[in-house]
């Protein structure tokens, strides 16, 4: 397929809005169907595919979400480079609803998740030390100051299960862990990324302080979504910038993520 985009955009409610023109694309999977069908157009002079990642319905669960069609469509399509975008909890007081974080580690506390594609055939290992694109990752960093939306720049984001909230407990331990935030659906969506030598970055938009870490009832869904909704306008024109500053030429690691690997099928 002739690349139809560069930049891969997954994101959620308030983002159906971002283009002023955009063409849909249902692309078939060997991994079943995306999320939804991807919407193609032109953001600050660049080709970007935009794919919701529950469903513009919001139907997918966090551990039901087709990481691995949505990944795969993206690449298929042409995309390289990937921005996340996704709300988190804070496993610390200093990092309050509408903080902006742009994590450099993960742990994966998920289950049940597919997190590989290369599940039958050849054994593929790749390196996941630094799991986030480390060029992606200063592109945001200074999309947001130059936004004026000073961003935590490191830390560590745990992933969860879902789709319930962690108990106090379960807060407590992470955060004494040195975890800074709390998520659900930032893995297997970097692996997979990494496993197709994609660039990825989760930009984190914290929207609740967990469950053990303040006082108070805990955290509710609809909190989660009025926090979000508040800053999801501010979150939009922040992923324009970022955009606009996404290297063209690749000289992060991630292109040669499988240099040297046996693959048991081509890439698309």
């Amino acid at each position: 397929m002739t690349a139809l985009a560069e930049i891969g955009l997954i994101g959620g409610s308030g983002f159906y809005e971002f283009f002023d023109s955009a063409d849909e694309l249902v692309v078939e999977t060997p991994f079943g169907p995306t999320s939804d069908p991807l919407m193609i157009g032109e953001v600050a002079g660049r080709r970007v595919a935009f794919l919701p990642r529950h469903g513009r319905d919001h139907r997918f669960t966090p551990h039901k979400i087709p990481y691995r069609a949505n990944l795969w469509a993206l690449r298929s399509v042409g995309v390289r480079q990937v921005l996340a975008p996704s709300a988190v909890g804070s496993l610390t007081s200093d990092y309050g609803p509408g903080t902006l974080a742009i994590p450099d580690q993960l742990v994966d506390r998920t289950t049940g998740r597919v997190q590989t594609f290369y599940d039958t055939g050849t054994a593929v290992h790749v390196q996941f030390a630094d799991p986030y694109c480390p060029a992606l990752r200063t592109a945001a960093t200074g999309a947001a100051r130059a936004s004026n939306w000073e961003p935590v720049s490191s830390g560590t984001l745990v992933v969860i299960e879902g789709p319930r909230f962690s108990t106090r407990a379960e807060s407590r331990w992470y955060a004494a862990q040195g975890w800074t935030l709390v998520g659900m659906t930032a893995h297997p969506e970097a692996i997979l990324a990494r496993e197709l030598a994609l660039c990825y970055t989760t930009i984190a938009l914290v929207t609740d302080t967990d469950a053990g870490i303040d006082e108070g009832d805990g955290v509710t869904h609809a909190e989660v979504f009025r926090v979000f909704a508040a800053n999801v306008a501010r979150l939009r024109e922040l992923m324009v910038q970022a955009i606009a500053q996404v290297p063209v030429e690749r000289t992060c690691p991630c292109p040669h993520a499988l240099d040297g690997l046996t693959l048991p099928f081509e890439l698309p």
